[in-house]
């Protein structure tokens, strides 16, 4: 009689199949392996040997297109790792508003001081934050709390809240919507300008005119009007304008080498800012025109259609140069001398002017100067 072995347990036929499937598969892809690994060494070695005996030959080539695989990766690959980092690094606040477009950007401290208030004239929205002021939020974008308040018809007296909204204009000022029937004059004289301060509304880059000669208004439009002043705010606010008007000295000459005189007799209606780097005297008897310093005329008349219209250029041969615009009359030639103090036209309102005054620039190296910093 046979007997059986107590430890010898017997598999199912169709076990024993499976594992000698799975057996036979595991040796043939090691014997496989085996063989693509023997002829990848081969490869190999072939190509080390030839590196080595013609070696420096392929650097360049070798190098030309790792540098192009590398390009090809970052332009590829490189665009979708930002836009997963922006959009995991993007904030949002319980209201699901990002806090860049909700709280505007800080202009103030990030960017220079003439970029703060450039901003392309685009008006923007801040949420007001816990613990912010009408005043901490107008240093922040430089501007003056005043501004703040006609924009968003605010009292001065009336408190702010988080979560409120305020529209944030580029500049100080007032935002007018044109009615019919009102011109760049009615605009300004409603805002407390006069005379030649009429000019800011042209200057300012971000005005638009249906027609650039005559300065024709759209009704319904925004425009801006620079250093205005709401009408119903004049008795309780200060006199920002007291400054801005105040009387020059007549014109005259001086001794002192290398330093300006004033232009012209009248009032200061513009001063240098980041969209109008000059300064506008203005004179209802206009007057003459008087040279800031000895030098050469560089340019005299009607130049071109820039918008200066007559205007003088004087090089003071010390590395400055100084220019006098939209004058009536010009009495001076190009290439001849001029001594401070001597008359070179006569105020006018020639070119993209809208009243009789003088424009007047300094310029050192190309760069537009303040001129109020050298006219004492």
């Amino acid at each position: 009689m046979q007997r059986r072995n107590k430890n010898h347990v017997q598999l199912p036929k169709p076990l024993t199949e499976i594992f000698e499937y799975l057996g036979f598969l595991r040796w043939y892809f090691k014997a496989r392996g085996y063989r693509w690994f023997a002829r990848f060494e081969r490869i190999k070695d072939s190509l080390v040997d030839l590196l080595y005996q013609k070696r420096g030959r392929y650097t360049r080539p070798f190098l030309h297109l790792a540098s192009l695989s590398f390009v090809f990766i970052a332009l590829t690959i490189g665009p979708m790792l930002f836009n997963t980092v922006e959009e995991n690094g993007q904030q949002e606040d319980l209201r699901g508003i990002s806090i860049t477009q909700a709280y505007g950007p800080n202009f103030y401290t990030q960017q220079a001081e003439e970029v703060q208030q450039y901003r392309g004239g685009e008006i923007i929205t801040h949420y007001v934050q816990e613990g912010e002021t009408l005043e901490s939020i107008a240093q922040r974008y430089s501007l003056q709390v005043e501004t703040i308040l006609w924009e968003n018809d605010l009292l001065k007296t009336a408190p702010i809240k988080p979560g409120q909204e305020l529209r944030i204009l580029p500049i100080d000022g007032v935002r007018h919507k044109v009615s019919k029937g009102e011109t760049i004059y009615s605009v300004g004289k409603k805002y407390g300008l006069e005379g030649s301060q009429i000019q800011m509304l042209v200057d300012y880059p971000f005005n638009e005119f249906l027609n650039d000669e005559t300065f024709e208004l759209a009704t319904g439009q925004f425009i801006m009007v620079p250093e205005g002043i709401k009408p119903e705010e004049k008795k309780v606010i200060p006199n920002r304008s007291a400054g801005y008007l105040a009387q020059t000295p007549n014109a005259g000459s001086v001794a002192a080498q290398g330093s300006f005189v004033w232009p012209a007799s009248g009032m200061i209606t513009q001063r240098y800012s980041f969209y109008h780097k000059a300064i506008d005297i203005a004179n209802r008897s206009a007057g003459s025109i008087l040279a800031a310093d000895s030098g050469k005329v560089i340019g005299a008349g009607w130049l071109d259609n820039s918008g200066y219209g007559n205007r003088v250029i004087i090089d003071h041969g010390n590395g400055y140069v100084t220019l006098y615009a939209h004058l009536r009359t010009v009495q001076v030639s190009q290439g001849q001398t001029v001594n401070r103090g001597d008359v070179l036209g006569q105020m006018g309102s020639t070119g993209r002017s809208t009243g009789t005054h003088l424009h007047f620039e300094i310029r050192q190296g190309g760069v537009l100067l303040n001129p109020q910093n050298f006219l004492k």
